[in-house]
């Protein structure tokens, strides 16, 4: 009686051949490797917090160079608004002391051209105010916005570069070089505000999506 025979009841059972794994089951790789998902499953990430992949952790953009200037363009000109506002209001109490004076010596036609002249000043700081506002929200908005901030943004630098250009010619008819070089600046500030959101890659910023 041999072992070997496969008729004999009392041998040892054939060696059955490993079992090659069921559809729908990982499949195993070699020795210190992930088991390989099977086909037809969502491949997982092996690296998690790899932009591109289901589950994974997007990398966060960085903002486009060219609106980070436009963005501390815009943190500048409200500084040298808040300046403007200051001096106008300053203005005004200096115009409201002369008219006070005026009055007090008789000098009515002088007193009423002071209160007058402190209102101007008054409305010229709160209009500059309101610009100082603006950019300060601008400036903030670049990181979060979406198209809303992209179109004020285009409207108020094409606005500023519009006045600057105003400034700038009639600097030109001066002659003198101080007429000239701070209305160049603000020309430039302008452009650069303008064009910043309108580039492909500013475009692209205010509409990646937002988690």
């Amino acid at each position: 009686m041999s072992y070997g025979d496969p008729n004999n009841p009392y041998g040892q059972p054939p060696q059955q051949p490993p079992a090659a794994p069921g559809y729908g089951y990982p499949q195993q790789g070699p020795p210190g490797m992930p088991p390989q998902q099977p086909y037809g499953y969502p491949q997982q990430a092996a690296y998690p917090g790899y932009p591109g992949y289901p589950g994974g952790n997007m990398m966060q953009q960085s903002m486009p160079g060219l609106l980070v200037t436009a963005r501390v363009f815009l943190f500048l000109i409200s500084a040298v608004q808040i300046l403007g506002t200051i001096g106008f209001l300053y203005g005004a109490a200096v115009a409201n002391d002369v008219s006070d004076s005026a009055d007090d010596f008789g000098f009515n036609d002088a007193g009423d051209f002071g209160d007058a002249a402190a209102g101007i000043f008054v409305i010229l700081a709160l209009v500059v105010a309101a610009l100082a506002a603006l950019s300060i929200t601008l400036g903030v908005k670049f990181s979060r916005g979406g198209q809303g901030v992209r179109i004020t943004t285009v409207v108020y630098g094409a606005l500023g570069g519009v006045v600057g250009l105003v400034y700038l010619f009639i600097g030109l008819d001066t002659g003198l070089a101080t007429a000239i070089i701070g209305p160049l600046i603000w020309v430039v500030f302008a452009v650069i505000i303008t064009l910043a959101p309108v580039v492909p890659s500013g475009t692209a910023w205010f509409n990646r999506p937002r988690y």
